[in-house]
């Protein structure tokens, strides 16, 4: 496989002391090693740094033999299909052994270790995935990734129906470097396959789709990938729960996001394409394997309904002492959106203010504490618990304003 001529990487990464030491050890006595993939692709399109993969013509159990005679840690993170993990000066790099696929289930594939970069290259995903670098940053592009790159496009290495087959995820990555990565419409070819091949995703597991799903929906404007899945009926597919409510919102969400500097939220994105229901929010999450935190989230914003936008502030702290604060949050912010979809400028004005107010609000603490009752002669038990709740709900109903000395004399 020749270099590129004048295609050369020059980012600060690839002078990294440890990377350098990883390629004299996978060097030595006839081995080669390339950085392979994203951090090639990133680097190229110029948008900031990623994982750094190496690949190696070295078998994997020799590369943790010789990481271990360097005296660097060698963790064998997936050595039956290539991998380890080499943690060197605190760095950590994924090396895998070049390889190809022998047979596949549309999940798993059995590999057989080679030195054939070419090979290497035909059995990975996307064109723009696979380049390589050398270690002085020397570009080698067996497929023509670097045209897709430039051009961004997100394209299927040779058959796309026979790359899907091999492992049925790449439907989902093809959207999500398609989010990230592509302009445009998608390719055709990759777009028609992907569709023909959709219920190939129910064989996988819900931890892989959500994964990928969450990188998907991290991308700065998934919103064009998320059009194409739902045009396809991919989106249904792995989302059901969007079928009857759909992705209009999801245009303005993207903006208001970007106007009020809000970090790539997945889950306040899948909010704008479900309906906020807590029952269906409590099975989505639990079907598609949300962490507990994830969860609660959704759920909270299920059962917290944004307030009318001529909502007082002061009712508004009492709403947000009582309820979920990140609920109504979630739920205002979304408001402010469908008004403005509406057309109801002077109500979403109202709202992004009760927004502007909740973001700054902090929950106030409840002066009282059951000591002080019992130092006032109330003995423990039902009767104390009563008498607390009824003190905080006067203490609230002051809008907080009533001292503990105040509260106690009631």
């Amino acid at each position: 496989m020749k270099p590129l001529e004048n295609t050369t990487i020059k980012d600060e990464w690839l002078k990294d002391a440890a990377l350098q030491k990883l390629f004299d050890i996978l060097g030595a006595d006839g081995g080669e090693a390339m950085i392979a993939g994203g951090a090639v692709r990133n680097a190229l399109m110029g948008s900031g740094s990623s994982d750094v993969d190496v690949c190696t013509t070295v078998l994997p159990d020799d590369v943790v033999e010789r990481l271990e005679a360097a005296g660097e840690k060698a963790v064998p993170t997936g050595i039956d299909h290539g991998t380890v993990t080499a943690v060197i000066d605190g760095n950590t790099y994924e090396v895998t052994t070049l390889r190809e696929d022998v047979e596949t289930d549309g999940r798993h594939a059995v590999v057989k270790f080679g030195t054939d970069w070419i090979a290497d290259a035909n059995r990975r995903d996307l064109t723009i995935n696979a380049l390589y670098c050398d270690r002085d940053g020397q570009v080698f592009d067996p497929l023509d990734g670097i045209g897709d790159v430039e051009e961004k496009i997100v394209r299927f290495i040779g058959d796309p129906v026979q790359r899907i087959k091999e492992d049925s995820l790449r439907i989902l990555r093809f959207f999500r470097f398609f989010a990230w990565y592509g302009s445009g419409r998608p390719d055709a070819a990759g777009l028609k396959a992907c569709a023909a091949n959709k219920m190939l995703l129910s064989g996988l597991s819900m931890e892989r789709v959500w994964s990928e799903l969450k990188q998907l929906l991290r991308a700065p404007d998934p919103g064009r990938a998320i059009l194409w899945m739902r045009t396809t009926g991919i989106l249904g597919g792995v989302i059901p729960e969007t079928h009857k409510w759909g992705t209009d919102a999801i245009p303005g969400l993207l903006r208001f996001e970007q106007e009020n500097d809000l970090p790539a939220d997945p889950l306040f994105r899948i909010m704008g394409m479900v309906r906020p229901d807590a029952d269906t929010m409590n099975a989505m999450s639990k079907r598609m394997t949300f962490s507990n935190a994830e969860m609660e989230r959704m759920v909270d914003w299920a059962e917290n309904p944004a307030p009318k936008p001529d909502t007082k502030t002061e009712e508004l702290d009492k709403l947000l002492y009582q309820c979920s604060h990140q609920g109504i949050l979630d739920s205002m912010r979304l408001e402010v959106i469908h008004l403005l979809n509406r057309e109801d400028e002077t109500g979403a004005d109202a709202m992004l203010g009760l927004v502007k107010h909740a973001e700054g609000w902090e929950k106030p603490v409840f002066p009282v504490k059951g000591q002080d009752l019992i130092d006032n002669g109330v003995a423990p038990g039902p009767v104390m618990g009563e008498k607390l709740k009824t003190l905080e709900t006067a203490w609230v109903e002051s809008n907080f304003n009533l001292s503990k000395e105040e509260l106690l004399k009631l």
